[in-house]
């Protein structure tokens, strides 16, 4: 043929084209399992691959949710944290743990993904809020493709279930984890129209010494386990103790323009 490739060559003599799985990260919501999105419930049924994170020897809340729909253990791949609150998080050995353990993931995860399979990452609330699966995203996101189910925030399903708009006219919102200083709590506080205040746990008298010094304790309400079972929602300043478990907040609702 004058040294000219066929045209008409079959397609099987054709390369084909790499197929691998794609990256699911699932928002599961605040916690009510009624929150949860179609779409999320979609790629919950149908993924091969079911990552959910957890603490050593219990299961996390991502994959609590999912108990209505999920039946096949099978298919359930549990990563569990070398450390959750043994070491503070800017500790050299935290980060280097927390560091190795999202390689590895990813690793394990990159194989089912090289093989074709599907993996959805079961994340709290939105996976892009203050979410682990953030980790695996940065990991993988350039080598396979991505799809980001949002979910409604912790923060979103607490302030609905006190009954408390968080914003009105021009306020503005300031998010806050509890693990900032006293005194940057206590800057942020002062400068912002509202505030929701998460990642409490052993925080909680820090964070109510910080909203005492910006003279803003009364307007507070605190926030425990919103939109699953055991919630509870009382006013900070009548909350007796300092006990707030992970799933709790603080929320600081605004006081702006109402026509």
């Amino acid at each position: 043929m004058d040294g000219f490739e066929r045209l008409d060559a079959p397609a099987e003599a054709l390369p084909a084209a790499a197929v691998t799985g794609t990256v699911y990260g699932v928002g599961m919501g605040p916690g009510d399992p009624d929150l949860l999105t179609v779409k999320a419930q979609r790629i919950l049924m149908r993924a091969p691959v079911l990552v959910h994170f957890c603490k050593r020897g219990k299961r996390g809340n991502a994959r609590t949710i999912a108990d209505a729909i999920l039946r096949d253990p099978d298919r359930e791949l549990a990563l569990a944290y070398p450390y959750t609150t043994e070491i503070h998080p800017e500790h050299p050995d935290y980060v280097a743990a927390l560091a190795g353990f999202y390689d590895d993931a990813a690793g394990r995860l990159a194989d089912h993904l090289g093989a074709g399979r599907d993996v959805a990452i079961l994340s709290e609330g939105d996976p892009f809020f203050y979410g682990s699966f953030m980790h695996l995203w940065r990991r993988l996101k350039d080598r396979f493709p991505v799809e980001v189910i949002p979910g409604v925030t912790g923060m979103s399903g607490c302030w609905t279930r006190a009954g408390t708009p968080i914003t009105w006219g021009d306020d503005v919102l300031t998010v806050l984890p509890a693990t900032l200083s006293l005194d940057i709590l206590t800057e942020r506080l002062r400068g912002t129209d509202a505030a929701v205040v998460m990642k409490l746990g052993r925080h909680l008298p820090k964070v109510r010494a910080a909203l005492a010094e910006a003279g803003l304790l009364a307007r507070a309400v605190y926030v425990e386990r919103g939109t699953m079972a055991g919630e509870r929602v009382v006013m900070l300043a009548d909350k007796a103790d300092d006990a707030a478990p992970y799933f709790s907040m603080v929320l600081l609702p605004g006081e702006g323009r109402r026509p």
